[in-house]
């Protein structure tokens, strides 16, 4: 199925031909939906995950080769469409029924540093510990996908909150767009960290390589994101990713000087150690404690896009972890290092 969805977008603009072809892409979409028995088949079916992922792409830098006319075409958007009920639905199960009896923005916050309090599988101590050279290459490729877009799926959310939840959205989404340098960009900070490492640091390079658990988690961002009524939800995984990230940023920033790295490698962590223990605290309270208090029909969407967050993440976490400590790798091929003369052009 996405290999024929793609072979539609770049045959060229949409026309005539090509809706023809997308009713034939749309049939192919609902057999692979109807094969799935449940919410994991959902999940774990790479076709799909890799066909939400080309949908996603064309509402931020777009795909190679594919005219930008496409982005809000009817025809394509049904195909997402019948992609995105079964994905919700897997992800809702996936997520549980996490409950807060709270409404106001102290008793939400304090609910999502529950929810957020369990750190998962531990990667982040892994690397700190025990990972050799290659694994941690391993770990930029898995996170890259959305790391060079760092922050893009929230800032979605900006148009569609007023007031104190705006605002302090905008405050840690500055932050994170380097506060107006471009050089102090997270994105470019995980850019040059990837460089450090030996790698491809070109947007969406390694997408042929990683497992289908980055996919879901890059998946998971978008939906939220895109979908004005699960706003929500995007609020409520930024608050988790904030909250999560300080301690294992110290921790990753340590794996990689174990390793022989220098500053420049470990400074898109370093940064992470301090900027998130900050924002971690605005987003539970000013952000998502704000916005349950001020629409309280938003509070279970919250925390949907919170539990969400930790569970697609710790399902790459997961991945990675077992098939490192059964010495192999947790990409689907091995990635090389790039040349130096290339790196050394880079800015």
């Amino acid at each position: 199925m996405s290999t024929e969805l793609l072979a539609v977008l770049v045959a060229g603009p949409p026309s005539d031909d090509t809706h023809i072809r997308l009713a034939r892409v749309r049939e192919a979409a609902a057999d692979v939906v109807a094969g799935c028995d449940d919410a994991t088949d959902v999940l774990q079916g790479a076709d799909l995950q890799l066909a939400l992922c080309l949908l996603y792409e064309l509402h931020y830098r777009g795909v190679d080769q594919v005219d930008d006319t496409w982005e809000w075409e009817p025809a394509l958007l049904a195909v997402r469409q019948t992609l995105e009920r079964p994905f919700e639905a897997a992800l809702r199960s996936r997520a549980g029924h996490p409950t807060c009896a709270a409404t106001d923005a102290a008793g939400v916050a304090r609910r999502l540093f529950e929810i957020a309090a369990d750190d998962g599988p531990g990667m982040a101590r892994y690397v700190a510990k025990h990972a050799d050279a290659e694994q941690a290459r391993e770990y930029l490729v898995l996170k890259s996908l959305y790391q060079l877009k760092e922050a893009d799926p929230h800032t979605w959310a900006i148009p569609r909150l007023t007031g104190a939840p705006k605002a302090a959205l905008v405050e840690i989404q500055a932050d994170e767009y380097g506060g107006g340098q471009s050089g102090h960009m997270h994105a470019e900070l995980f850019a040059r960290a990837m460089r450090g490492a030996g790698l491809d640091d070109s947007y969406g390079w390694y997408v042929d390589v990683v497992p289908t658990p980055v996919l879901v988690a890059l998946n998971t961002m978008s939906l939220f994101g895109l979908h004005r009524r699960l706003r929500g939800a995007i609020v409520g995984h930024l608050a988790a990713y904030e909250m999560t990230s300080s301690i294992p940023s110290r921790l990753y920033g340590n794996g990689f000087r174990r390793l022989g790295h220098d500053a420049g490698t470990t400074r898109y962590f370093d940064e992470h150690v301090e900027a998130d223990a900050v924002h971690e605290q605005i987003a539970g309270h000013d952000l998502a404690g704000r916005l349950a208090e001020q629409d309280p029909g938003l509070r279970d969407d919250i925390l949907l896009g919170a539990t969400a967050c930790l569970a697609v993440e710790g399902d790459v976490a997961a991945f990675a972890l077992d098939q490192w400590k059964r010495g192999a790798s947790a990409l689907l091929a091995p990635v090389n290092d790039v040349p130096e003369h290339r790196d050394a052009s880079r800015t």
